[in-house]
């Protein structure tokens, strides 16, 4: 029997799991566009724009503490044109009002409530408001009252307090403007300094870097292994690992279910929070990747396959798309579904395998958060075998009998509520995680899911009669036009796939695909892009991102993708472009590596130089694997059989007489190598 509801507003005609969690609010909530717009304007009412995510926990409380009561939607409804906005869903709203309140109160977060004026300019904001009057925060309720009055009785102040904001933010937006790269930029020097500026952010202790709550930060983990594999840097090496380990033996690391979860509350990864990303885990499962290939090390081979398993499990559609998120709370209640009791576990386990079980992942009677036990790892598991008088190997394979029964029974509790709306960009993010395990470990699984993830993007994300991209997908239904970082990820992703099949189409599409962003987003004056594309008319100001957070900057993914492609087709304006923008930022890159990972991972590849390898011949694919699997950074890799016409790296390269040939490339001069020789090739990629 389907449930009744009192109330229903216009989020039910949307598709967004987050939009569709408020439908039934008292608020007379609209999703963005014309529609309220212009009832603000007709009604001369300020607007309310609250923005949030399927899988944020303070969203929910406000929303059952605010958005269902019956008082405080009435006062809502009586003095405001209410509109609710997933973030997911458009990053370039939230991205705007985020700025603007972040220049109010010099925070931000979400939920994200910010008030406009009738013409959709910013004059107040914050993030959550309690019922009543707590933790130095005014109450929703006076926050409601006090700004209609000042509405009503102080317009011009409220206006005036408007305009300065929106020219803040679009004087913030005019970086690089008049910048000008000198010649020789970039140096060795850069590359040292942002390496230190790095590991003064470094907890040297628990690993990650600056203080709770903790985030991955996997671009800068990336730069220290590159840096160690580069410069024989000690240090990076040891921070990076040390990153890694305290992560996946933390409790931001699924233990029992493989993945990881947004971030951690505290310094020791302990106590995350629950919610698990798909572009957390598909930005962890690269950087793994690369620390694998660099040291080989099991451990990192595990969790890699332990992530993308409960990606395979929980977050892949039928089509072989991937959903967007798995929410923190169950019943209610925070991180539920993934702590336990000790007396749970002893109730499934035999008394010496519970015994082992608790002592391992830390579980107490008392509970080591909030009176019950998330599992984390404090002891190596060579060393807690020594101890309990077993070998490392035959206490790993109890561990995963020990899993597995815990996962079951797992299973059997309410799950967190998936959002499963599909994203372009953060599909693409999980496309380039499939390929490069697929580089590291050779599993021919993750190659198949890469290129059939793929054509699921090409075929219901893109429209062909427009010649665009959609930025999501639900229920059949492609909406809401690309933004950059859709499309800075695909062409990334475009990239890497083309390096594990050696199927040439692949640059052809980046190619394609990078000219119609040089056109649609980039602003000739910069070399920058902006987030929306020409034509776009309901934002007050087209942004230009270049921050590297929680994903990567589409602008530095951009500066990586003309660094590459202008290498290999030979775009000498692609990376003139790529030199302009990166030079630009180079003082704040090398000042605040942490901020700007990305971009340092580019200064990085320009200072240390690209190696260009081509396989060429008939079977020259039989060895694409080898190559794949040896850590070397910094390498344009391309591999044909029988075509060489489409790409300057590999035409004049065809063996005459038959059979393969390994060239590598570097400052415009190439060696070459037959198969016999591999193991001289393999040492120098």
């Amino acid at each position: 029997m389907s449930k009744t509801h009192q109330h229903t507003n216009l989020l039910i005609h949307e598709t967004s799991p987050y939009l569709l969690q408020h439908a039934h609010n008292p608020v007379n909530w609209y999703p963005w566009g014309e529609e309220a717009l212009a009832l603000a304007k007709k009604e001369q009412k300020p607007i309310l724009v609250s923005i949030g995510y399927a899988a944020c926990h303070w969203c929910h409380v406000m929303e059952r503490e605010s958005f269902e009561d019956e008082e405080t939607a009435a006062l809502m409804n009586e003095h405001y044109i209410n509109i609710k906005i997933d973030r997911e869903e458009r990053p370039d709203i939230d991205h705007i009002y985020m700025d603007a309140v972040q220049a109010m109160t010099g925070s931000g977060g979400w939920p994200l409530n910010v008030f406009l004026t009738p013409d959709a300019k910013p004059f107040y904001g914050g993030t959550y408001f309690p019922p009543v009057r707590a933790h130095n925060r005014p109450s929703w309720k006076e926050v409601l009252s006090g700004l209609h009055k000042a509405f009503t009785e102080k317009r011009e102040e409220i206006d005036q307090q408007a305009e300065k904001l929106t020219a803040h933010l679009f004087k913030s937006n005019q970086f690089g403007v008049g910048s000008v790269l000198t010649e020789g930029a970039f140096n060795q020097e850069m590359l040292e300094d942002i390496s230190a500026n790095m590991l003064k952010q470094a907890d040297t202790e628990w690993g990650g870097f600056g203080n709770a709550p903790k985030f991955p930060q996997t671009a800068t983990i990336r730069y220290l292994l590159r840096h160690y594999y580069l410069n024989h840097h000690q240090e990076s090496l040891t921070q990076a690992l040390l990153s890694i380990d305290k992560m996946i033996d933390g409790g931001i690391y699924d233990q029992l279910g493989g993945g990881f979860a947004r971030y951690s509350t505290d310094t020791e990864w302990l106590a995350p929070h629950f919610e698990k990303m798909l572009y957390d885990n598909a930005l962890l499962v690269s950087t793994m990747c690369e620390a694998y290939q660099l040291t080989r090390l099991p451990k990192y081979a595990r969790a890699i396959r332990e992530t993308l398993t409960f990606v395979q499990r929980e977050l892949m559609h039928p089509e072989e798309g991937f959903y967007s998120a798995l929410d923190a709370d169950s019943e209610g209640v925070e991180g539920k579904f993934y702590t336990w009791q000790k007396t749970e576990i002893e109730t499934e386990l035999s008394e010496a395998d519970a015994a082992l079980c608790c002592a391992y992942y830390g579980v107490t009677e008392e509970g080591n958060w909030e009176h019950t036990n998330i599992l984390h790892v404090r002891q190596q598991p060579s060393s807690f075998a020594e101890e309990n008088g077993m070998k490392e190997e035959e206490w790993l394979m109890k561990l995963e009998q020990i899993k597995s029964t815990l996962l079951k029974k797992r299973s059997e509790r309410i799950r967190p509520s998936l959002d499963d709306k599909q994203l372009l960009g953060w599909n693409a993010l999980m496309n380039i995680a499939f390929s490069q395990a697929y580089a590291a470990l050779g599993d021919d699984v993750y190659k198949k899911i890469a290129v059939r993830n793929m054509s699921f993007l090409e075929n219901r994300f893109y429209d062909v009669s427009q010649n665009s991209w959609k930025h999501t997908y639900k229920a059949g239904k492609a909406t809401i036009p690309a933004f950059l970082d859709d499309l800075a990820y695909l062409i990334q992703a475009y990239i890497f796939l083309q390096e594990i099949t050696g199927e040439g189409q692949y640059l052809l599409k980046a190619k394609a695909l990078l000219e119609q962003v040089n056109q649609e987003f980039g602003e000739e004056e910069t070399g920058y892009y902006f987030y929306t594309r020409t034509g776009q008319n309901d934002v007050i100001v087209r942004k230009k991102e270049v921050y590297d957070g929680a994903t990567p900057s589409g602008n530095a993914v951009m500066a990586f993708n003309l660094q590459y492609l202008g290498r290999v087709f030979d775009q000498k304006h692609w990376l003139q472009r790529m030199e302009r923008m990166t030079g630009s930022l180079s003082q704040a890159i090398v000042k605040y590596p942490t901020s700007f990972g990305v971009w340092a991972l580019v200064i990085q590849g320009e200072v240390t130089g690209w190696k260009e390898v081509a396989l060429v011949g008939e079977g020259a694919g039989q060895y694409l694997s080898q190559v794949l699997e040896k850590y070397s950074p910094y390498k344009i890799l391309q591999c044909e059989e029988t075509k060489t016409e489409s790409f300057p790296l590999l035409m004049g390269k065809m063996p005459k007489n038959g059979g393969v040939l390994l060239y590598v490339c570097q400052n415009f001069t190439c060696s070459d190598y037959t198969t016999d020789k591999i193991v001289d090739f393999l040492a120098i990629v």
